[in-house]
């Protein structure tokens, strides 16, 4: 039982820190390294998250304002919709 527990607080931990070190708006990015494609893509599917943490701080954003543009907006949006279009997979049919 002590090592579920274990495992899980692990687990909680690692999974805290994956979503936390790309954060939108927490200083990765400048003007002359912006994010591109590949981060709208990992900043959509945590969107929610960075939500609710942006609530308690406002050093964090939804959205990366230093970004390459048309690519970044994109990612962001496919990952968005692909995120919360899924949610719909886990509904009750009724």
């Amino acid at each position: 039982m002590v090592r579920k527990k274990v495992l899980f607080f692990l687990t909680f931990v690692v999974i805290v820190f994956a979503l936390t070190s790309c954060l939108p708006g927490g200083g990765h990015y400048s003007p002359v390294k912006p994010a591109g494609f590949f981060s709208g893509i990992w900043h959509g599917w945590i969107a929610p998250f960075v939500l609710i943490l942006s609530i308690f701080s406002h050093k964090y954003t939804i959205y990366e304002s230093f970004n390459t543009g048309w690519w970044y907006d994109f990612g962001f949006y496919i990952s968005i919709i692909a995120g919360f279009g899924a949610l719909r997979f886990f509904r009750n049919k009724e």
